[in-house]
């Protein structure tokens, strides 16, 4: 059964461990991801953007393989349904189609109305006791169309929304989606420090974990860092060994061509990448 990442982020936070949320773009990839989770005892997130959703045929659709998995494969450690980066609209559909999180990402706004649209989705997700993750300050790199070039969030406004009472806050410290350019210049600590002191016990996010140094990371779950999202490290190394099992010419080897057969090795490579993430993450038997 599906919970809100609301326990499995609080413990976290506590614990000086994060969560992994983890995009998911078909069934291979929800399943690799659940399996995973389950072989190392791991509690996680399983993350939709609004582009994926409409990819993958609806959210209804996402939601009936989701619980289908949860009981056909036996998973017993928690597992989140999370709508990423969703507009407004976005994050009503998604529950009504019974995700148990959403992110309403009202970063591009004006802070007043961010503020006055998250109040309204706090209402009614902790009426529903759905989780709800809101954002201040853009994070960088592009997503579903959407380019920003990595801002820092003011801990003032950060402080603001986290006292609406939202589940977790991803807030920007330099952070990016997608690849880090040579130049990057890392994250901004003394940002996430006064971010941390300003929104007291609320579980913080960081977007664009892919390509971040491991130190890096272990820092900022030492600063309230408690959900880490990935997304492009699943994506290419999926894309890896799809490419090396086409290019080996395995698809001509028989029945190599079947679809179960040209999909396995992307399937294990998430797997892999999933399970190093959970390891770094911290979140390895904490389910």
């Amino acid at each position: 059964m599906l919970v809100s990442a609301k326990d499995m982020l609080n413990k976290a936070r506590e614990g000086k461990y994060a969560v992994g949320q983890f995009n998911i773009n078909n069934l291979e990839w929800t399943k690799a991801i659940l399996l995973t989770a389950e072989e190392n005892k791991s509690p996680v997130i399983l993350g939709v953007s609004e582009g994926a959703g409409k990819y993958m045929g609806g959210y209804k659709t996402i939601v009936g393989m989701v619980n289908g998995m949860l009981e056909e494969l036996n998973i017993t450690v928690p597992v989140a349904l999370h709508l990423d980066h969703g507009s407004y609209e976005g994050a009503l559909k998604c529950i009504e189609a019974g995700f148990s999180s959403v992110m309403f990402d009202g970063s591009h706004y004006p802070i007043e109305e961010n503020i006055a649209k998250t109040t309204e989705l706090v209402k009614i997700t902790s009426d529903k006791g759905l989780s709800l993750e809101a954002e201040v300050g853009s994070i960088g790199g592009e997503e579903d169309g959407v380019v920003g070039a990595g801002e820092i969030a003011d801990a003032n406004e950060c402080q603001k929304i986290a006292d609406l009472g939202v589940t977790m806050l991803a807030a920007g410290i330099g952070n990016i989606h997608g690849q880090y350019p040579e130049n990057w210049k890392g994250l901004a600590f003394d940002a996430l420090e006064k971010i941390n002191a300003a929104t007291g016990t609320t579980p913080l996010v960081l977007h664009g974990g892919t390509g971040i140094p491991e130190e890096m990371i272990k820092k900022a779950i030492s600063l309230g860092v408690a959900k880490i999202n990935v997304n492009t490290e699943c994506q290419l190394a999926f894309a890896a060994a799809t490419r090396k099992y086409i290019e080996e010419g395995k698809d001509l080897q028989g029945k190599g061509f079947d679809p179960r057969k040209v999909l396995a090795p992307g399937f294990e490579a998430i797997k892999a990448t999933v399970k190093e993430k959970m390891e770094l993450f911290g979140s390895v038997g904490q389910a």
